[in-house]
């Protein structure tokens, strides 16, 4: 799979990640030591590894972190939380994720317990669209 499939797409100004591309390519990956470790302990990755390169548009880096962390070892509940928590640290506002079903009632609490902080989900089919809090002046 080519970075070109892989690449979230943005759309009008608006992310919409392909979860299920992208835990293919996860499957594929080859894990080195390093990987390994962050994708058990995925908020050491998250906070430390960082690209280096900041010029790089917020969906570019999503798509690269993302590749990092994102692990058919854990529920899809798991993988969107590190997902949001990895957009919220791209600054991103708002973004979709495609999924391969729509997510019961029961998996966006869990995600919402996952994640732990104020954040809009809300769903059209297999869209799942997030929406962080603006922030007050």
């Amino acid at each position: 799979m080519s970075d070109k499939q892989l690449a979230s797409a943005v759309i009008n100004d608006r992310i919409c990640f392909n979860y299920t591309d992208f835990l293919a390519a996860s499957c594929k990956k080859r894990w080195s030591f390093v990987d390994a470790i962050y994708g058990v302990m995925p908020i050491f990755g998250m906070v430390t590894r960082n690209p280096a390169d900041s010029q790089r548009p917020p969906s570019e880096r999503l798509k690269e972190l993302a590749l990092q962390i994102i692990s058919t070892q854990v529920s899809d509940e798991i993988n969107i939380a590190r997902l949001i928590t990895l957009a919220e640290q791209q600054h991103i506002a708002q973004f979709d994720i495609l999924l391969p079903y729509p997510l019961s009632s029961e998996q966006l609490d869990a995600i919402h317990r996952e994640y732990r902080k104020p954040l809009s989900l809300s769903q059209q089919e297999e869209r799942l669209t997030i929406q962080f809090p603006t922030a007050p002046h």
